[in-house]
């Protein structure tokens, strides 16, 4: 299986390349277009700032190639905010592969969302064999909104999307990557789709 890792000015990517490694998957950090267009899973991570990130993204064309892409792709973390249509994050417009806006968790004294936490009403292929309530980890200041395209719900001050699903479209807000064994469990249920 030829997974590519989107390379660009984020952070957690190595995490992401070994959590692979650990299920027996070789992974490439590649921000070459051709490559990541004949891959057969593309995984989206990110950990970061929004407007600055998507405006590296615009400045090489990434989030052109994203919206093109059909193969299975997966965002993590900031990459499920950049996929959806809007963050709060300094105003910022995104690729809008989910039409959901991206707001910040009031109030102040209680960002970022940072540790385990429990996941409710999973749907769809990502979620194949977690149960209910199951623990993953969270770092994040910004939340996706709860909408029809929500495959995950999670709770911090307000419910929101824990995870987005929509066509061959994956994302994340938690980590998998540094999510013990329910995260190998969803990484290697998104590697079968």
């Amino acid at each position: 299986m030829n997974v590519a890792i989107i390379k660009y000015n984020a952070g957690n990517i190595l995490s992401v390349q070994y959590a692979l490694q650990r299920i027996g998957v070789e992974s490439l950090v590649t921000d070459d277009p051709d490559i990541i267009r004949r891959a057969d899973k593309v995984i989206f991570p990110g950990v970061g700032e929004a407007s600055t990130t998507m405006s590296f993204l615009k400045q090489n064309k990434m989030d052109q190639l994203l919206r093109e892409l059909t193969q299975p792709v997966l965002g993590i973390c900031l990459g499920l905010q950049l996929m959806c249509r809007h963050s709060e994050e300094n105003d910022t417009p995104c690729i809008n592969l989910f039409d959901i806006n991206v707001r910040r968790f009031p109030p102040e004294d209680k960002v970022p969302h940072m540790g385990w936490n429990a996941l409710k009403e999973m749907k769809g292929k990502l979620f194949k064999g977690i149960p209910e309530g199951a623990y993953v980890y969270f770092v994040h200041s910004y939340y996706a909104e709860l909408s029809e395209l929500t495959s995950a719900k999670c709770e911090y001050i307000l419910p929101f999307s824990a995870a987005l699903a929509s066509g061959n479209f994956y994302a994340t807000q938690f980590h998998p990557e540094k999510s013990g064994q329910t995260g190998q469990q969803i990484l290697q249920n998104f590697l079968e789709i």
